[in-house]
């Protein structure tokens, strides 16, 4: 004996324009009209009955089951993925997501000339986070040396100017001083961000152009931005700010040692191209084929910590909370650093004072803006700053302002 059924439930589909689930409407629909036809077509449909209720569970499960489906098939599209499913695409090159990372904050060490600041040399800014030296460094005649310092305590941690001091005895040195605010770090790599840096390096598998150096960059452990451009002129170029030296690559980087960067830079850059950059570092290319691993000076830039000012306008009102500055200034932060999962400011970017509208708005009916304005200055009058291919934008709360009109 054999049995042949249909069902009223309608079918998803998966063709040119991807999954299609059924409106549950129509499944539960569908449901019921397969359990009245069971039952010889004369049932209660009213979803208060017990046919009512076991259609609408039947449903729900087919909808659950549908939906689980629409995101596996999302999650195979880099512009859709997210979790696991990001993770599985990272992969196919050979990244992951990046832990939290630290804020990096670039200080003056003054002392005497020749003192020796060992890489992991401990600071502290006024709110009692630690930073470790990036790097080793030696002070020179002139009695100062910039260097890097990154926070022990991962995520956005504010570091505003002058905020460090010395923390960890260095015999010769005397203090540590940081002129702008620190460059924020970040909690576990978001899906946006993840995605942006997977578009950034997918050539970091290939070697000899600038993408396979900035991808390899990017890749150095406590790096959390990188440019890199190239003159393939036989004379000296000016690009973002920036001379670069004829038949010369140009990298401009936030965080990391500065050895493992420089040994990234040599690992892609084609051969015979030279360098422009004033931090230079020798590295021998680690290929075992050598016998005796021929070394490279390599130069690049630590990019410069420049101070982004925000103004802020509202309209006056009885609404406007106490509190409104703090408010707005966490607001902007969050799209400033990208925590609030759009872009982040980062080295040579473009910043539009429209990229925190927003954020201001959201915190509700009293954030009426009048105006926002952006720069470099303490009262910004522009709409956009550009920066340099040589700096990265930091952002002080305190270069925040509000104003009520």
């Amino acid at each position: 004996m054999s049995v042949s059924s249909t069902t009223s439930v309608p079918s998803a589909t998966l063709g040119a324009t991807g999954f299609v689930a059924p409106a549950e409407s129509d499944i539960l629909t569908g449901v019921m009209a397969d359990i009245s036809a069971a039952f010889g077509g004369s049932l209660n449909t009213d979803l208060s009955t017990p046919q009512g209720q076991l259609a609408s569970s039947l449903s729900a499960i087919i909808g659950d089951c549908n939906d689980a489906f629409a995101a596996l098939a999302n999650g195979v599209d880099p512009a859709f993925a997210s979790g696991r499913m990001q993770d599985a695409i990272a992969r196919i090159y050979f990244i992951s997501r990046k832990a939290a990372t630290a804020t990096v904050v670039s200080c003056v060490c003054a002392g005497a000339a020749g003192t020796v600041v060992p890489a992991g040399t401990l600071v502290q800014d006024s709110a009692g986070y630690h930073y470790a030296a990036t790097s080793a460094g030696t002070i020179p005649a002139t009695g100062t040396l910039v260097m890097e310092f990154a926070c022990t305590t991962t995520g956005p941690v504010s570091c505003p100017a002058g905020a460090i001091s010395v923390y960890q005895a260095v015999a010769g040195l005397v203090s540590v001083t940081n002129t702008a605010a620190g460059v924020t770090g970040t909690d576990l790599e978001g899906r946006a961000a993840f995605e942006a840096r997977r578009a950034a390096t997918v050539a970091g598998n290939s070697i000899g152009s600038n993408a396979a150096i900035l991808a390899n960059i990017l890749s150095v452990s406590g790096v959390t931005d990188a440019y890199v451009t190239d003159n393939p002129t036989s004379a000296t170029v000016t690009t973002g700010g920036v001379a670069i030296a004829a038949h010369s690559v140009y990298a401009s980087v936030v965080g990391g040692d500065a050895s493992a960067i420089a040994l990234a830079i040599l690992h892609k850059k084609p051969p015979g191209c030279g360098y422009t950059g004033g931090t230079t570092v020798t590295v021998s290319d680690p290929n075992a084929a050598y016998t005796t691993a021929p070394s490279y000076a390599v130069s690049f830039d630590y990019a410069t910590p420049t101070p982004i000012f925000i103004a802020v306008s509202i309209a006056s009102s009885a609404g406007v909370p106490s509190d409104a500055l703090t408010q707005i200034q966490a607001a902007v932060a969050a799209a400033f650093d990208g925590t609030d999962g759009g872009t982040r400011a980062r080295i040579a970017s473009r910043l539009y004072a429209s990229r925190f509208y927003a954020g201001i708005a959201a915190l509700g009916t009293w954030a009426q803006i009048v105006e926002i304005t952006i720069g470099t200055a303490a009262t910004p009058t522009g709409f956009t700053v550009q920066m340099d291919i040589s700096q990265a934008p930091t952002l002080d709360p305190a270069n925040i302002t509000l104003a009520l009109v």
